[in-house]
């Protein structure tokens, strides 16, 4: 029991309180009773205390003087609520309803909710797996978790200006650096949307090829226009370096040599393309090449070492030329029409697919045909990209199906099998491109509008955010390149626009 000299300390400083409460309301000329009605309700529950502190309860004098005041506020707040022992009473709910324990259906047959069904004997549905349902939806077009929504992962969001800053010192860079990126993560790309590479001279007609210089900040687009134009690649004017009209001449495809001092562009209707000395400033028509017996070249590749250029030909033909001499020192046939080639990395293997759906695969200095497989579910095929690095094979089809193969797996087993089957596209899949670092497949198809995806390759996944949901930019794409060292990626569209996008994971050009 506290003495009543205790009790009165605590007093004193209650009442003190109460005469400066007072003296404020006197001053501002408030009524005796609202006084006493605000020392009620501010001080009221203070008085309740003291009083309980006067009657002395023996369940308070079990704790030090500290927790007593805790514990004398929660028995003020549970008044009441104690058994004649002084032990806690269970509340019981004031209101109790018999649908709460009832698990609610919702009707599955609704049309916005016809979507989640699994099946047709789904016409009903519990809330809580309902919720499980959307959430599922949600991660498999997300590609799984995003990185916001996992709770141990914490970044910081940079600021616009930050990003301009980089994007700054980016530019300052030239191309010949090693990128020190780590590796890329899967779900959602960090990737901003630039000016047009060609704002400054928009194509007339649908172009047909973009592509990065090998060295420098450069871009070359060509097109159905007659025109081959270089534009300086900055992001945010992108200005314009020349445009070479080809007189009666639409551009089928255009490239860079190896060195990238020269541009080749082959037509659609003879044999006849140009080759664009930059260094010189001059166009060189090439009439005729020697060895050559074809009506019609129209599409071609560089190989990695320069030394040659070959040229799709009729009837399943391939075609050697050397780029010194400019004649055919070796040629190679196919079942069937060729529909795509591509070097590997040294050079020395060339791949090459058929419309049919097989895969040669062709061993330079001999000529000769080392193995040919099936391309797996392909019936008619539309597209070949190899990856820089020697690790992958692309094949596009007909159907829209993107097979992605191990290189590895071509050269050595009799069957490979895909690693990934992409289905992702609807329509033919026209153009296929990788970048520096074998992380990024860039799928794309002609034959409709904003069917263009960007594919993670080690875990073999569409990134979610590319291209923007039901936003049109891309429209239908002819072509699609990335910059040496991944910085940039470009699209080329039936409406004459290369349009140009930072990543913004890669640091350098």
């Amino acid at each position: 029991m506290e003495s009543p000299a205790r009790v009165g300390s605590r007093k004193r400083p209650l009442e003190e309180r109460q005469m400066k409460h007072r003296q404020k309301c006197a001053a501002l000329g408030q009524e005796e009773a609202e006084v006493r009605r605000l020392e009620e309700l501010l001080f009221g529950a203070e008085e309740q205390l003291s009083g309980r502190l006067e009657q002395g309860s023996s369940s308070f004098l079990e704790h030090d003087d500290d927790d007593a005041d805790a514990d004398e506020v929660r028995s003020v707040c549970s008044e009441g609520s104690e058994g004649p022992r002084g032990r806690r009473r269970a509340r019981t709910a004031v209101w109790e309803d018999e649908d709460d324990e009832q698990d609610e259906e919702v009707d599955m047959t609704h049309r916005s909710r016809r979507e989640l069904k699994k099946s047709d004997a789904e016409t009903k549905m519990s809330k809580q797996r309902l919720q499980q349902r959307l959430k599922e939806q949600f991660q498999k077009a997300m590609g799984g978790t995003p990185s916001w929504a996992e709770e141990e992962h914490r970044t910081s969001r940079r600021t616009a200006d930050e990003d301009d800053d980089e994007d700054e010192d980016l530019l300052r860079r030239t191309a010949n650096f090693i990128s020190s990126s780590d590796s890329l993560p899967r779900g959602v790309i960090r990737i901003k949307k630039c000016l047009n590479a060609n704002s400054e001279c928009v194509s007339e007609a649908q172009l047909t090829a973009v592509q990065f210089h090998p060295s420098a900040q450069i871009v070359m687009t060509a097109g159905l226009d007659h025109c081959v134009s270089l534009f300086q690649v900055d992001g945010k004017s992108n200005p314009k370096i020349q445009t070479v009209h080809l007189e009666k001449f639409p551009v089928r495809r255009a490239a860079f040599s190896a060195d990238g001092e020269q541009i080749v562009a082959t037509g659609m209707r003879n044999k006849l393309f140009y080759i664009y000395d930059m260094m010189e400033g001059r166009v060189i028509p090439v009439t005729s090449v020697r060895g050559l017996r074809e009506q019609r070249v129209s599409d071609f590749q560089v190989s990695p070492d320069g030394k040659f250029l070959l040229l799709s030909g009729s009837s399943g033909y391939l075609h050697l030329m050397t780029t010194k001499t400019r004649e055919v020192v070796r040629s190679m046939k196919l079942n069937g029409r060729v529909c795509s080639t591509g070097f590997t990395a040294d050079g020395n293997t060339i791949f090459s697919s058929s419309e049919d759906g097989e895969v040669f695969i062709w061993d330079v200095p001999s000529s000769r045909c080392v193995k040919k497989f099936t391309d797996e579910g392909c019936v008619r095929a539309t597209s070949l990209c190899v990856s820089r690095d020697g690790r992958y094979l692309a094949c596009g089809s007909q159907s829209g199906v993107v097979n992605i193969y191990s290189q590895s797996d071509c050269l050595q087993l009799s069957e490979p099998k895909p690693l990934k089957a992409v289905m992702n596209l609807l329509t033919p899949a026209t153009s296929l491109s990788f970048n520096s670092t074998s992380e990024i497949l860039a799928i794309g198809s002609r034959a409709d509008d904003e069917a263009c995806r960007l594919v993670h390759l080690p875990s073999f996944t569409v990134f979610s955010n590319f291209p923007q949901f039901r936003k049109k930019t891309i429209f239908r794409t002819q072509s699609l390149d990335f910059s040496p060292r991944s910085g940039f990626l470009s699209v080329a569209n039936n409406k004459g626009a290369a349009l140009l996008f930072r990543l913004l994971h890669y640091s350098d050009f």
